[in-house]
């Protein structure tokens, strides 16, 4: 089995910029995982023993505001579940300074649009829940794994991978995403790292606490749009990046840096990938989809 993943992964691995990649498949009937890491070490593709912290991007999403609204529904009013699913009608993206960001987002009006993937929908959500609930990361926090922690807060020593560059020097240990960076303290659309078996250990204890797989799927039988609370929904499943062989109902989503989660709630099984493929420059993602498509696939037709 692990011949054959890695010859499969090794001509789009060394085409990429990625040079360390953790792969994992869930069984949540199980409560159980297993992961395995690949490496790039002097042109060559193999197994690794590394275990780093990935910088999860927009990963940190579904594990930030989506799980808040599953812990705790009863404050999402009309308005945040709008946001929560992308569809407030605020702007994409823009580069946000520190002293003013709550300010800036704040300021826009949220009312029923089409869907627009919006980083500044995501931190509105955070925004509206903590004027609710104290602090959206403390109880977050209570799910997520030891080895799952907001960039911040990475264990001294922790062993991270290089994603772009920082005053022309290779970025370790920091945030990749500006306005993450630029916001300096925790946030919702991006900023979470994690291990691959963390991850993996969140999202087993996340179903555990909120059974938000069963109210996803059933959410996603009410309407077509794109996003179910706060999850992206797989819309051609036979050329998705989740993989050929996942079922309709698939859902997860994707992270800039090169990170995946997808779940299949009819086999109640997910895989997640993770990555540095914005390890030289971000503009390369062919191989980073290839490698995606071809994991995934694996995951749903194992049996």
């Amino acid at each position: 089995m692990l011949d054959h993943l890695l010859q499969n992964i090794k001509e789009p691995l060394l085409a990429s910029p990625i040079d360390v990649l953790a792969f994992s498949v869930i069984d949540f009937r199980s409560a159980s995982f297993e992961s395995i890491h690949f490496e790039v070490v002097d042109g060559e593709a193999g197994i690794s023993t590394t275990r780093p912290y990935y910088d999860l991007a927009s990963v940190t999403k579904p594990l930030t505001n989506s799980l808040s609204y599953f812990l705790r529904p009863e404050l999402f009013d009309e308005k945040m579940l709008l946001c929560l699913s992308h569809r407030g009608g605020l702007p994409a993206w823009g580069l946000l300074a520190r002293d003013s960001w709550k300010d800036q987002i704040l300021s826009y009006n949220i009312q029923s649009a089409p869907t627009l993937y919006s980083d500044f929908s995501a931190l509105r959500v955070l925004l509206e829940f903590e004027k609710k609930e104290k602090s959206m990361k403390k109880l977050c926090s209570e799910v997520w794994d030891s080895e799952v922690c907001f960039w911040t807060d990475l264990p001294a020593g922790a062993l991270t991978l290089q994603n772009g560059y920082i005053r022309s020097m290779p970025n370790l240990g920091t945030v990749h995403d500006p306005n993450a960076f630029n916001i300096g303290s925790f946030c919702s659309h991006a900023g979470l790292f994690g291990t691959i078996e963390g991850v993996s250990r969140t999202l087993i204890s996340y179903q555990k606490k909120t059974s938000f797989i069963e109210k996803v799927k059933k959410d996603l039988k009410t309407h077509s749009n794109r996003f179910s609370l706060g999850w992206d929904r797989v819309e051609e499943p036979q050329s998705s990046l989740a993989g050929n062989g996942c079922t309709a109902l698939t859902f997860g989503h994707l992270g800039f840096t090169g990170t995946s989660i997808w779940i299949d709630p009819e086999r109640m099984r997910a895989h997640v990938i993770l990555s540095n493929a914005t390890k030289h420059h971000w503009f390369q993602k062919r191989e980073l989809n290839q490698i995606r498509k071809m994991l995934g696939h694996y995951a749903w037709l194992r049996d």
